[in-house]
């Protein structure tokens, strides 16, 4: 485990220690920052999409002629959401998978496929975020 406390300016740091590709659960509170690392995350990339949350749209693509991105947001649907509109099966595509509300049981599902994940846990440190990697 690797735990940083920074402030939004600073993600860089954090973003060196993370993979270019594979699935990453992003874990926190509302309003903790996941999106806002997402963002920060596509930017870091040299990605020149603009990044909102999918919340309705549950997953949304980024891509350039190096890496792919995929973003989703489980919040409303979770697990079941992901399965039922056919998305789980996105996971499986090369690229950075990025899943906002990732839990447990998204990420016990991915190990039967022998998917590995990272964790970012992401809490609220005054006027800082706790990232933790898992």
């Amino acid at each position: 485990m690797k735990e940083m406390i920074l402030t939004q300016n600073e993600l860089d740091k954090l973003l060196i220690n993370l993979p270019r590709n594979g699935v990453v659960l992003l874990q926190g509170d509302l309003a903790s920052g996941k999106t806002s690392l997402v963002q920060a995350w596509v930017k870091f990339l040299n990605l020149s999409d603009q990044v909102t949350s999918p919340t309705f749209s549950i997953m949304q693509k980024y891509q350039n002629e190096n890496i792919c991105v995929y973003h989703y947001d489980i919040y409303q649907q979770g697990l079941d959401g992901l399965l039922k509109n056919g998305l789980f099966d996105n996971l499986f595509e090369e690229g950075l998978h990025l899943v906002e509300w990732g839990d447990d049981g998204l990420k016990e599902k991915l190990l039967q496929f022998g998917i590995l994940t990272t964790i970012v846990k992401i809490s609220i440190e005054k006027n800082k975020r706790k990232y933790e990697i898992l």
